[in-house]
């Protein structure tokens, strides 16, 4: 019997409400063999963000290489790239190496408000990682900077921006709807080859009002890269 086999590339969160232990968490959960590149260090709970150390680039590209070297991923999960140098790692990474299916979360702010992606970054992100991507999962306020929009406050206007974002090179975009108006968060998925779709429009997620929630949308994404690991099934080598 094989074992799906899950990469997330991201940040360390030391409270584990996010980043790698939270992605860890999901495809465990998922019943994945999750492996992991961490691409920052930082100090964080449920309230602030107090420090942020990025890794450098060739390390993130030795870890990157070890793990694509030993395993076969079924799926990869980027979240937290923090910097110019490690976009540029995992870019020529995935390049080299080609894994089937790549989640692209693009992450550039904490729940607290505190920034995780430099500025100098968000232009690569565009023309590197999302083109390399085939989903990528932003919410309404990240869709917003990658295009350089007011956020969205419509369905017209989600799926607008949606379909912008395809423009950039990748086959699918899930625009998660937790900062969006109302009482419910509703996720809309748009891709090249219908019209935007309702994620569980049956279910629609209630807004919880608490001081952390920033782990629904991590764990969106991580569940899908799990999901697409187990449909498209990898094993550890021996």
């Amino acid at each position: 019997m094989t074992t799906p086999v899950a990469l997330t590339i991201a940040g360390s969160d030391s409270s584990g409400g996010a980043g790698i232990q939270a992605d860890l968490k999901t495809f465990a959960a998922l019943g994945v063999y999750g492996a992991s590149v961490i691409t920052a260090l930082t100090a964080q709970n449920t309230k602030a963000v107090s420090a942020i150390h990025p890794l450098p680039g060739d390390f993130v590209t030795a870890q990157l290489d070890a793990v694509f070297g030993d395993l076969d991923v079924g799926a990869v999960k980027i979240g937290m790239v923090a910097q110019l140098s490690t976009i540029e790692a995992v870019a020529a990474s995935l390049r080299r190496w080609s894994p089937k299916h790549v989640v692209l979360d693009p992450v550039m702010v904490a729940t607290s408000g505190d920034r995780l992606l430099a500025e100098d970054a968000i232009e690569a992100l565009r023309t590197k990682l999302i083109p390399a991507a085939s989903l990528i999962t932003p919410n309404l306020p990240e869709a917003a900077v990658l295009l350089g929009e007011p956020v969205a406050a419509s369905e017209t206007a989600i799926e607008s921006q949606g379909r912008k974002l395809l423009a950039m090179g990748c086959p699918a975009v899930l625009i998660k709807g937790g900062h969006g108006q109302g009482s419910e968060s509703i996720d809309y998925l748009i891709d090249t080859l219908r019209k935007a779709r309702r994620w569980r429009p049956q279910s629609a997620t209630p807004k919880v009002g608490s001081a952390r929630r920033s782990q629904p949308p991590i764990v969106s994404a991580s569940a899908t890269a799990a999901g697409q690991s187990i449909i498209f099934t990898g094993t550890t080598k021996a």
